[in-house]
């Protein structure tokens, strides 16, 4: 059973909210494994550095990240009054979104199906 009233399970909850900036895209139509290869090589860097990493990164992924990287600092200046120059990427990750299934038609009236997977890909900044 848990401890104490609904609404004190749920107030003590929201107490340790985080408060850094971030930006979250949900249905990015780039599976996790091809957006973890992008994710993990901008992880940890300064925001000039990972933009200058996703300009000239060749990937499709790349240019999906590019744009949510850009709305993260946009809500750290806005929302949070930070400076971009002190932001440095602290996390990001893609998690599983949900797949379309399609079928392709092949030899001798068989059908294959094709998984589009999708992706939920959230950036989370921090100031140094």
């Amino acid at each position: 059973m848990a401890k104490g009233h609904r609404s004190q399970i749920k107030r003590e909850r929201n107490e340790v909210k985080d408060t850094r900036p971030s930006a979250k895209l949900s249905y990015a139509r780039v599976s996790v494994q091809k957006a973890c290869f992008v994710l993990d090589a901008i992880r940890g860097k300064d925001v000039e550095t990972a933009l200058a990493i996703l300009a000239y990164n060749p990937r499709y992924a790349s240019s999906v990240i590019e744009k949510l990287l850009k709305s993260a600092i946009a809500n750290a200046e806005n929302n949070n009054g930070l400076k971009a120059e002190n932001l440095y990427v602290a996390e990001c990750y893609a998690n599983k979104g949900p797949t379309m299934k399609r079928i392709h038609p092949r030899a001798k009236g068989r059908a294959y199906r094709i998984e589009k997977r999708m992706s939920h890909i959230t950036i989370v900044l921090d100031e140094r």
